[in-house]
């Protein structure tokens, strides 16, 4: 029972870990509009919540570059090994 729990728990944050990823990808074109422009809005919408807990402390470098997704991403990490390392 709690191995699937952790395999549950492993899943959506592996899920939740590529959104990021391509979201953060997504950024770097320039104008999106169209449908690609709808995709990275709902995209927005799913990670900007979380991403904006690392942006409040977090300021851009040389004020364009944002590290707060890396940051988020070992935080979401480590905070999944914790939390099966818990369960189990």
């Amino acid at each position: 029972m709690l191995t699937s729990v952790a395999y549950l728990i492993y899943s959506l944050a592996d899920v939740y870990t590529m959104i990021i990823f391509v979201y953060v990808l997504m950024s770097w074109i320039p104008n999106t509009t169209g449908v690609i422009g709808d995709i990275y809005r709902v995209l927005g919408k799913v990670c900007d919540p979380f991403l904006d807990l690392f942006r409040r402390f977090i300021p851009p470098i040389g004020g364009m570059v944002d590290i707060s997704p890396i940051v988020a991403l070992l935080v979401l990490q480590f905070g999944v090994r914790l939390i099966v390392g818990i369960l189990l």
